[in-house]
Parts: structure tokens; C-alpha cells; sequence
């Protein structure tokens, strides 16, 4: 099976290469080739393009036909109307990598499944997401454009810790200083490892049946944010000093961290997995949450980083503005 990542060493696509090129698929990428970072990928070929430039892609594809193509890395409706136009004719399923972002904010009931309504008004990268599958599922009712939606929800690799503040929070609690949650901590997130992910993606490449369908990809572990603080100070050794303010209040000091709050984590979030696992049988989310914080802890113990001037300024900022004891 031939199969072209637009994108492929990003914290989710990294996995699923891994996996592709494991089960024998050849893969493509197709990037600038400027920089992998830090998820080199062995084994993908690579396509050089400006994604982003139309004329420069379509020349570079000149000669391949694909089974499967995948963007990672399509925000905005323009984005997934050049991929129409690329790809029409040049591949048999095209996976676009939506967002469980999209579902209903707040839900009115859980689980999540694909059927619950897509509306999230308070945050504008979800309403492009569904702007998005909005114009692919026009693309195959009017041209029978092959495609398939993946919704990922918050997934996560060794090097990207899912908290406010990401690794400036272990230095703040490695230092013994206070620590922002928002909300009362108790709301019920959902966190899954991107190798598990990459299980279910890569099962439905090539697969008849998940044409003009949707499916998250999740963990089936739930967890209170209290939980997932907790779980870090176990893993680093320290009794850590959590702080819960209002999603709405962050927001007011730093509108970037409000809006993914507001537009998603402020909110109770589990999954029903039934559909992706009905279509991907092997699809099983055997990674827990804390193995993955011993991975981060490891990573960053290796790989050592300052804590962000800036997320330290707006937790501090919060913190001298309000009694929250």
C-alpha cells in the first residue's frame, strides 16, 4: 500500500509513520525537508513541497497515485479545498485529521460518539475543523471524493506534557511554587498515547468501509484534572500546591490558554471508542496515563529545558491578583 503523510513527524504522525513503515506500507512524506525536529522518522520518502503552495505541490506529485493520503496539518477550509483539488484522481482515501474538539461545548450528555452535534462556539480553530468536514462531505455527495474524518482528542508523545504550561508546571512544582488549575479540577478528561492512537489510524488505511465515515480515536482511561496533576507530583517526587481558578479567569490574562480552555477542557470529556474498534479490531488504548507521565519525566530529565518566562509571569500575575486559598 502506498500512502503519503502530508505532514508525518508531528507528535501524533510520528506514530502512526512508525507504524506504517513497520507493517510494511510505503510511505511518503511530504514536507520541505527543512527539519524533522526532534521525531525523526527512518524509513519515509520524502516529497519536497511547500504544502502550502499549490503550484509547487502539484508539480511535485506529477506521477503518483496514492492508496491512502493524510493531512496532519490542514487548519483552515482553504487547506482541505486545494487537497480536493490535488487529490482528485490521485488517491483512493484521503484522511483528514479533524479535531474531538468539535463535538458539542459544553456536551449535553456523555459519552462522545461520532453522532453527537458538532458546535463549539468558543473556539474558532474547532469551528474551522468543522468548516472543514463540512466541505469534504460536499466534495463526496458531489463528486464522490473519497474521504475519511479522524478526530483525535488530546493525544500526547514523551515530549509534550498535557498542562497548562506544559514543563514550566514540573519546574513550578519541582520549586514548590504554586501551581494554576482551572476549574475546581474535578472535571473527567480523557488523555491518549500516541502510539495507541497510531493503531487506530493506521488499521484504517486502505479500508472500503471508512470512506464518508468520522471517527475519534481515544484512550478509554478517564481522569479528574486534580488526578493528572497528582499523577506528575507522584512521578517527580513532590506534594504539589494546586490552585483552581475559574477557565474565564485564565482566559482574561492570556486569551491563547483561554481558548483552549473554554473550547475544550473546561468541560468533562469521555469517549464511546465502539465504532473505530467495530472497523480496527486490534484497536486497543493499552498505554496508561501513568506510564506515559514516566515517559515525559524521563524525556525531560534527558533532555532539560528552561521553564517558559511567560507562563511563569501569567500563573504569578493570577496568583498576586486573588486570594484563591
Amino acid at each position: 500500500m502506498k500512502v503519503l503523510f502530508i505532514g508525518g513527524t508531528g507528535t501524533i504522525s510520528s506514530a502512526c509513520s512508525e507504524l506504517a513503515i513497520s507493517r510494511g506500507i510505503d510511505l511518503y512524506h511530504l514536507n520541505r525537508g527543512k527539519s524533522v525536529g526532534i521525531r525523526k522518522v527512518e524509513g519515509a520518502k520524502t516529497i519536497h513541497a511547500d504544502s502550502r503552495n499549490f503550484n509547487e505541490t502539484q508539480k511535485a506529485l506529477e506521477g503518483h497515485h496514492f492508496d491512502v493520503v493524510v493531512d496532519w496539518i490542514a487548519f483552515e477550509p482553504q487547506h482541505i479545498q486545494n487537497d480536493i483539488k490535488l487529490f482528485s484522481g490521485r488517491t483512493d482515501q484521503f484522511v483528514f485529521i479533524s479535531s474531538a474538539s468539535i463535538y458539542q461545548t459544553p456536551p449535553e450528555k456523555l459519552p462522545i460518539t461520532e453522532e453527537t452535534p458538532l458546535e463549539n462556539p468558543f473556539w474558532e480553530y474547532s469551528r474551522k475543523k468543522i468548516a472543514c468536514e463540512n466541505i469534504l462531505r460536499e466534495a463526496y455527495t458531489r463528486n464522490a471524493f473519497p474521504y475519511t474524518i479522524v478526530r483525535p482528542s488530546h493525544t500526547y508523545d514523551k515530549t509534550s506534557v498535557p498542562l497548562i504550561g506544559r514543563y514550566t508546571v514540573l519546574h513550578r512544582m519541582k520549586q514548590g511554587l504554586p501551581v494554576v488549575v482551572h476549574g475546581d479540577g474535578t472535571s473527567i478528561w480523557t488523555l491518549t498515547h500516541h502510539k495507541d492512537f497510531a493503531v487506530g489510524l493506521v488499521g484504517l488505511l486502505g479500508k472500503p468501509a471508512a470512506i464518508n465515515e468520522a471517527f475519534h480515536i481515544t484512550s478509554d482511561e478517564w481522569l479528574s484534572w486534580n488526578n493528572i496533576y497528582h499523577v506528575f507530583a507522584r512521578a517527580i517526587n513532590v506534594e504539589p500546591h494546586l490552585v483552581h481558578v475559574p477557565s474565564k479567569i485564565i482566559a482574561k490574562y492570556d486569551s491563547e490558554i483561554g481558548a483552549g480552555l473554554l473550547g475544550d477542557k473546561a468541560h468533562s470529556m469521555i469517549f464511546d471508542n465502539a465504532k473505530i474498534k467495530r472497523l480496527v479490531p486490534d484497536f486497543e488504548a493499552k498505554i496508561t496515563f501513568r506510564e506515559g507521565v514516566k515517559e515525559m519525566v524521563k524525556w525531560q530529565a534527558e533532555n532539560p529545558m528552561p521553564g517558559d518566562k511567560h507562563i511563569h509571569a501569567v500563573m504569578d500575575r493570577i496568583l498576586a491578583d486573588f486570594d484563591w486559598e
